[in-house]
């Protein structure tokens, strides 16, 4: 294994994690990764292996790094086409098709985005860790549409910081069963993983999961239909289906949280990542990409018509 060794003297007057005063000096890397560089034992004050990631530093610290260099992925590089929005030396925007899972895991160890994207984008090995190299965020297997992925260390912990900070901003666009409410509106529900099924998510009492919000306007109403565009607020997993199920207007397809039987010939769920918008590093303006309807979805919304 490649190693970097870097030595820091502590001389700010004022205290500071060690873990924080670690992410500042790199800048690349995540903090999670720092954290573990601390826990695995290759961060030395004074002369003493420090694993407390929140250690407190004092003016005169010394500060010793072994860095290790990004390890490759064992994920294997498949030559699977991609439907790429945008791409330069930082940045892969890609046109996630539905069916298509984002990353390796338990029942898809192939044939996932990653596996494309290595292939596509070699560079991308490592970054931002082993088994999901340059995932910042993910859509569903069955959601479709406009997906991110960091080529290098420095963008990979860029896009998370603005996703923590909620200026990524990201729109969908689903068509669901009956109709809201109201028109328009704001749903803020908790949620959490559910006891009962480890794979599923729930609605939960606000003391027993995470706080999620979802904005939502009507863009179309049909007879026992209405198409929607939402907003998430939030990034939790599989927050729009839950929190439009929860208001009694599942998504159109959706198994899972909504009706067990389809009321329409589909064969997925109608949800897609229409846009997003965010900033590219070392660069204040807002940039936006978008992912057209799948001509898929476009077809049955003109047979509901």
């Amino acid at each position: 294994m490649n190693e970097m060794i870097y030595t820091f003297l502590y001389e700010v007057n004022d205290k500071c994690r060690l873990d924080v005063y670690l992410t500042d000096k790199f800048p690349q890397h995540s903090r999670s990764r720092i954290q573990k560089w601390i826990s695995s034992g290759a961060v030395v004050v004074n002369d003493k292996a420090m694993t407390k990631t929140g250690f407190m530093l004092e003016t005169g610290d010394s500060i010793v790094v072994t860095a290790p260099e990004p390890q490759p992925t064992q994920i294997v590089a498949e030559n699977i086409q991609l439907d790429v929005i945008f791409e330069n030396e930082d940045l892969l925007v890609i046109n996630k098709p539905a069916g298509m899972v984002v990353h390796p895991g338990a029942g898809h160890t192939t044939g996932t985005v990653v596996n494309a994207a290595l292939a596509h984008s070699p560079e991308m090995e490592g970054i931002g860790g082993e088994g999901r190299p340059g995932i910042v965020h993910r859509l569903d297997k069955d959601t479709s549409g406009i997906l991110l992925l960091a080529k290098n260390d420095i963008t990979h912990r860029w896009l998370q910081e603005q996703f923590k900070a909620r200026e990524i901003h990201k729109v969908y666009v689903a068509l669901v069963d009956g109709k809201p409410p109201t028109p328009e509106g704001i749903i803020d529900a908790s949620i959490a993983r559910d006891p009962s099924h480890r794979k599923q998510m729930a609605i939960v009492r606000n003391d027993r999961g995470r706080v999620s919000s979802s904005r939502y306007l009507t863009l179309k109403e049909f007879s026992n239909h209405t198409l929607l565009e939402v907003h998430p607020v939030t990034g939790r997993t599989h927050q729009i289906r839950l929190h439009l199920a929860f208001i009694g207007c599942p998504i159109t397809g959706d198994k899972v949280y909504g009706h067990k039987k389809n009321s329409i010939d589909i064969d997925r769920h109608f949800l897609h990542a229409l846009k997003i918008s965010l900033k590219f590093p070392n660069n204040m303006e807002t940039v936006t990409f978008e992912a057209p309807l799948p001509a898929y979805l476009s077809q049955i919304l003109d047979n509901l018509s």
